[in-house]
């Protein structure tokens, strides 16, 4: 495979955080039970930029992102920027760091499930220990512990979404930048 140059990755990851950060206007309660948990697809494009150009890459198109959001649109403080800035991590970085070094579809399907795991646990513990202790206060570990389930499956549905939508864009986006 061709290399790609520096200004080519820098280009590319701004174009994928802006994507990001358009798209995570669309968003969606899945589970009415807890609407702070809302579907967006911005997370494929954090993680195309770890595909296309390296983990390195992916960690600062999806900081670029969090940044924007905060001085934007955030209605957090932050803290819920810092907390997806901390799950999408934890989604992205076994799939974008084993690609570097072994490509593949059966490698990147394996990672991504492996990454589906990783982001259901950092989302686990980053609303027990971020999130709801600081919009919750004392009943915090309480209301955690009555909403655990549904962050969980929460965050394996978005992820799988996310895997779905980024595997179908991929090959296209790839084969573009080739050119």
């Amino acid at each position: 495979m061709q290399k790609i140059s520096a200004t080519k990755r820098i280009v590319g990851t701004a174009m994928l955080s802006a994507l990001a950060y358009a798209v995570s206007f669309l968003e969606f309660p899945v589970f009415p039970a807890a609407p702070f948990l809302k579907l967006d697809f911005s997370m494929t494009f954090i993680l195309l930029a770890g595909f296309l150009f390296g983990p390195v890459f992916g960690i600062s198109a999806s900081a670029v992102k969090e940044l924007v959001c905060v001085f934007t649109k955030s209605s957090t403080g932050g803290i819920g920027e810092l907390a997806n800035f901390l799950v999408t991590l934890g989604f992205i970085l076994i799939p974008t760091i084993v690609y570097k070094y072994r490509k593949g579809l059966k490698t990147v399907v394996i990672t991504l499930l492996l990454g589906m795991l990783a982001q259901a646990m950092v989302a686990l513990l980053t609303n027990r220990f971020i999130n709801f202790p600081l919009y919750m206060g004392d009943a915090a570990k309480e209301y955690f512990y009555k909403l655990w389930y549904f962050i969980l499956f929460f965050n394996l549905i978005k992820s799988a979404a996310v895997s779905v939508l980024t595997i179908l864009l991929y090959k296209r986006l790839s084969n573009l930048l080739k050119k």
